[in-house]
């Protein structure tokens, strides 16, 4: 999803779900860096799923992190390992 900060800096988001490890390997070869992990409802079959969330700025520097889906997440966790 390609988003633009309220200060015009931009940046590219991706989630993939944990139970597909080889999504995550293709956002690391693009350069995207993992910024966290947060579980949301599943739709239609309902169920929980685990997703992390990727994101790539554009800018050097740019430390913003796109924090919608944790915001949005009742569990949300930084696995520290990644």
């Amino acid at each position: 999803m390609a988003q633009v900060k309220k200060d015009g800096l931009p940046y590219i988001t991706a989630t993939h779900d944990i139970n597909n490890p080889r999504s995550g390997s293709v956002m690391r070869q693009l350069g995207m860096k993992y910024q966290y992990s947060y579980v949301e409802q599943w739709q239609p079959k309902d169920f929980a799923v685990t997703f992390r969330m990727y994101q790539l700025n554009f800018t050097e520097n740019d430390n913003h992190v796109f924090k919608r889906y944790w915001d949005n997440s009742a569990v949300h966790f930084i696995e520290p390992e990644l």
